[in-house]
């Protein structure tokens, strides 16, 4: 039996690959014509939420979407959410309409095809350079003057498998409060569960979304940046524990 699951949880990650990389061949002359411009970006980025869909679908994940609120399409934001699996980016563009885009890690550029193109449409941070770190504020700056929202994973990375959520870094909420724009939160409750970094697990299932009533950060001076971090990560683990129950 242990064998028959070895070999189903390989051939899901083939699949997954597959899922992410043949879509991305199909349309690269349509891909690159839509990066080739900053102003043609929310074009991509309706090509990138079907990419998205298609892997979900195709992995056999019913996602299911709860708002507390909705996002305006006249406003930027900034998009926040618990990281526990690759497909967190997928989830992410398709519970979100409006255009944002992903500050990311240096590391997934690395990755064949889908690199290529996280490269030219997202804010790529070496975390080991405080110049890089620095260069990513500058970098938001433009694309929030340009009307795009941001979205970040604010634990840095994927946390060990017995951390329910780790500790916020504050990048995004200072981000957040010097240009004034809204908090989301958003809770993935099943993402581990569904496809997990550990290679031999994952499987076909629900995958539930809760978008969070937004927290304001009018008003607000960088001295509120760690009270606003314990408050939007106090919200998301208040929802995985209600999740997992």
């Amino acid at each position: 039996m242990k064998v028959i699951k070895h070999i189903f949880w390989t051939f899901y990650r083939i699949w997954f690959y597959i899922l992410v990389g043949l879509p991305i061949l199909i349309l690269f002359p349509v891909l690159i014509i839509s990066i080739s411009k900053e102003s043609w970006y929310p074009f991509f980025f309706k090509i990138a939420r079907f990419w998205a869909k298609i892997i979900l679908i195709g992995m056999g994940f019913r996602y299911r979407i709860e708002r507390e609120q909705t996002p305006r399409k006249d406003k930027s934001y900034m998009f926040v959410a618990n990281h526990t699996s690759m497909t967190d980016i997928m989830l992410m563009l398709a519970s979100i309409k409006n255009p944002f885009v992903f500050v990311g890690k240096k590391e997934l550029t690395k990755i064949p095809l889908f690199g290529f193109f996280y490269k030219r449409t997202c804010i790529v941070v070496d975390r080991s350079s405080p110049k890089s770190r620095q260069a990513v504020f500058l970098r938001a700056q433009r694309r929030l003057q340009s009307g795009l929202s941001i979205c970040i994973f604010p634990e840095g990375g994927v946390p060990e498998e017995h951390i329910n959520l780790d500790e916020f870094k504050n990048g995004a909420f200072r981000l957040a409060i010097n240009h004034q724009i809204p908090i989301v939160p958003l809770t993935f409750a099943d993402n581990k569960k569904r496809f997990p970094y550990i290679f031999f697990g994952g499987s076909p299932g629900r995958m539930r979304v809760k978008i969070h009533k937004f927290l304001s950060t009018e008003n607000l001076t960088t001295d509120d940046t760690k009270p606003l971090n314990e408050t939007t990560r106090n919200i998301i683990l208040k929802q995985l524990q209600i999740f997992n129950k």
